[in-house]
């Protein structure tokens, strides 16, 4: 099962790379109830980490972030998407089970599209796929990526 949107954010591909992976300029990505109250870690190398606080309510918070597969600076992120104790969970030894996704950054006059790709294994069963397409992983991945393009001007479409 793929799941991939693209929206355009009005800034070069190279500070959108930045948002992506610098931990400076992570605080888009959660959502706006709280701020969270562990710093953001990043290792922006392949097999490196990131894991982010997420606080969705008073009574609903969570890690986040991924492990880096491939870095292609200004341009491509892959990660496997998840957390080890965190959601979605994943293992160390067991990295091909996450969900991975991918983030191409193509520059389109002074904007960048970004395309974001999000796979889930090929080895799941429909019954597990069907929970994840319950969890509101599609919406919480739009609503990400809006408040990305907020975040350079406050103007974007998402497809």
């Amino acid at each position: 099962m793929d799941f991939h949107p693209h929206t355009t954010a009005r800034a070069p591909c190279e500070l959108v790379f930045q948002a992506w992976t610098d931990p400076e300029h992570l605080q888009w990505f959660f959502g706006d109830v709280a701020p969270p109250r562990e710093p953001i870690e990043l290792d922006l190398r392949v097999g490196g980490v990131w894991k982010q606080q997420m606080i969705v309510n008073e009574s609903t918070e969570y890690f986040t972030g991924g492990v880096y597969r491939e870095i292609v600076p200004g341009e491509k992120l892959v990660f496997v998407w998840g957390a080890f104790d965190g959601w979605p969970e994943i293992s160390p030894g067991r990295l091909d089970d996450g969900p991975v996704v991918t983030v191409t950054l193509n520059e389109v006059g002074d904007e960048t599209e970004m395309v974001v790709n999000l796979r889930l294994p090929d080895h799941l069963s429909e019954d597990r796929v069907r929970e994840w397409l319950a969890s509101g992983m599609r919406e919480g991945w739009g609503q990400t990526l809006d408040r990305l393009v907020a975040r350079f001007a406050g103007v974007g479409t998402r497809n």
